[in-house]
């Protein structure tokens, strides 16, 4: 019989990962992984805890700690990453999951504040236009034409005169929740490698009009192109889930994280997996005598082994893998994945988020498309040229590129409901751009910070 240490190493050949995927029996998986996390929990000198979604993944990996290491269980902390936009079944479950199996180690995120003032997206377009005119726009930009930063806007808006209000200003202390994302860097429209400008969109706009360090890479200068014409980052999961986690992490003095991490559910976790291993040490600033450590106990697990697992030891989960959609085809489909509820990165894939969204979450698609404007920037990356990576025209009747010439404008061709823009996942092609296929969600917030969609 194999012995579990064959299985484990600090990483692993792609072919390797999935063959192990697919031939390995989930009694070894769980072997596997009790044996990753009685690792993981000897090498730990201060406080373990689980990267907690209210997911199944990493519900399974609490249960298999809670099941296989009841005294040091008792030890771990549980921090729910709550970026006020979950799905509302899901963050039901998790505080409910949390409280019941955790107490008063269960932990929740909370959203981080402005440092400093920093002016409003619009309001700050307005104010290069008009230093613009001027010719003063060295009071903003650097030598190389890049923005000197978010107080030069502001000092040049009072110099100029204007009085600032919460109308064109976010003052220091304001809360950075998925409003403010939206506004100052953008929708979460494209995976997280084609966003890889991680700054303010009044940043990227100044960079892309004054810079002149164009590029020479005709891959580069396309993805600047795309950037131009439409509004999009993953600075959200920064603000509202990394940088929260990791703070709370600090505060509770952390040292150890353990993931529901699978190698089956994107290239980019395959990669890491396969690099990293079960258990990878890396830095924290707030560890002074030692690694902090990043532990993946599902790495070889696949979304078959999770379900099998959860019924073998009959563990409740969230409601929202009960929901139910219809593919274009017609069949019936589970909801798959957890994950915050306006999340758009997966647009270039059939059947996306957000197409499921409008069928099982109605009025949170709504939201996306009219209070947070996915509607608008889903048309103009529809609009671009088919060398900028979006299908302009389809040869069948019937196609989406054949409706916008029938109806005219995105709000009727989303308003043809569910045929039109179900399929725009298969509109947007990424190959060739340089930018990998990567899938790794303030309008009425009740007293807990999370949106009401009434």
């Amino acid at each position: 019989m194999p012995q579990v240490e064959n299985f484990i190493k600090p990483s692993y050949r792609f072919t390797e990962v999935n063959r192990l995927m697919k031939e390995l029996s989930l009694d070894m998986k769980i072997e596997i992984a009790i044996e990753i996390i009685g690792r993981a929990l000897r090498a730990c000198r201060h406080i373990p805890a689980i990267a907690f979604s209210g997911g199944k993944d990493s519900e399974v990996v609490a249960d298999l700690i809670e099941r296989f290491y009841p005294e040091e269980f008792k030890k771990v902390h549980c921090i729910f990453g709550n970026t006020g936009i979950e799905f509302p079944e899901s963050l039901k479950f998790a505080r409910q999951y949390g409280k019941e199996h955790f107490g008063d180690r269960f932990h929740e995120t909370k959203l981080l504040t402005l440092e400093e003032d920093e002016l409003r997206y619009d309001f700050a377009r307005k104010i290069v236009q008009e230093l613009d005119e001027l010719g003063q726009l060295d009071r903003i930009l650097k030598p190389d034409g890049k923005l000197k930063g978010q107080k030069a806007l502001v000092e040049a808006a009072k110099e100029l005169g204007y009085q600032l209000d919460h109308s064109n200003c976010y003052f220091k202390g304001h809360t950075m929740n998925f409003s403010y994302c939206i506004e100052q860097y953008g929708a979460p429209l494209l995976g997280k490698s084609a966003s890889k400008l991680d700054a303010h969109r009044i940043n990227i706009e100044c960079f892309l009009k004054y810079s002149s360090s164009d590029s020479e890479n005709d891959v580069t200068r396309e993805y600047y192109e795309i950037l131009r014409k439409c509004k999009f980052s993953q600075h959200c999961c920064k603000l509202l889930k990394k940088e929260p986690s990791e703070r709370l992490q600090a505060e509770l003095g952390v040292d150890m994280i353990f993931k529901g991490l699978m190698a089956s559910e994107s290239h980019s976790r395959l990669t890491s997996f396969a690099t990293r291993g079960h258990i990878f040490e890396s830095h924290r600033d707030h560890i002074k005598d030692g690694p902090f450590y990043h532990v993946s106990p599902l790495g070889l697990w696949t979304d078959t082994d999770i379900w099998d697992y959860i019924h073998i030891y009959n563990i409740p989960y969230s409601p929202l893998y009960d929901i139910t959609y219809t593919d274009d085809s017609g069949e019936l489909h589970h909801i798959k994945r957890n994950g915050c509820i306006m999340c758009g990165t997966d647009i270039q894939y059939k059947d996306n988020h957000l197409s499921i969204l409008r069928q099982t979450h109605p009025k949170a698609w709504e939201v996306c498309m009219e209070r947070f404007g996915y509607r608008e920037q889903l048309y103009t990356l529809f609009k671009l040229k088919k060398n900028m990576n979006i299908y302009d025209s389809f040869t069948d009747e019937g196609t989406n590129a054949r409706l916008i010439e029938r109806f005219g404008d995105a709000r009727r061709l989303l308003d043809m409901r569910p045929c039109a823009f179900d399929d725009y996942g298969e509109l947007v092609e990424l190959d060739g751009t340089g930018m990998d296929n990567e899938y790794d969600a303030e309008i009425f917030l009740n007293a807990d910070g999370q949106i009401n969609f009434i």
